[in-house]
């Protein structure tokens, strides 16, 4: 079993595409890595011995921020934006997209379920 960064690795999978199940390694990251330890891409995980693990964590470890030390960083860059009160802050406060989509219609996965709001009855005579 594959435990890098305390992520269980899936076994059958390309070295590329197991890698990307950490968090803060993309496709592109993981293709670096793999260059780096002179791995095949195309080699699977399980057919990855110690020697090669033990560089691959190696690597990760010295080079890059990954799960939780970098979900840390980035609740506290949002956090940052919150105190300071800047236009990005407010819409994170708000729960409202921040990098500029319409909400008129759109933006469900931010705004969560429709909360549907009555109209006033019309008074008839």
């Amino acid at each position: 079993m594959a435990r890098i960064a305390g992520i269980d690795l899936p076994k059958n999978k390309r070295g590329v595409i197991g890698l990307t199940y950490i968090y803060g390694i993309g496709a592109s990251r993981a293709a670096k890595l793999l260059m780096d330890a002179n791995i095949d891409e195309n080699k699977k995980v399980s057919e990855w011995n110690d020697d090669e693990l033990t560089t691959i964590r190696n690597i990760i470890s010295s080079s890059f921020k990954t799960e939780g030390e970098l979900r840390s960083e980035v609740q506290l860059n949002i956090k940052r934006l919150m105190d300071i009160g800047c236009y990005r802050g407010t819409r994170h406060r708000k729960g409202l997209p921040v990098r500029g989509q319409s909400t008129k219609n759109n933006s469900r996965t931010r705004k969560g379920k429709r909360k549907t709001v009555a109209n006033k009855k019309k008074v008839t005579k």
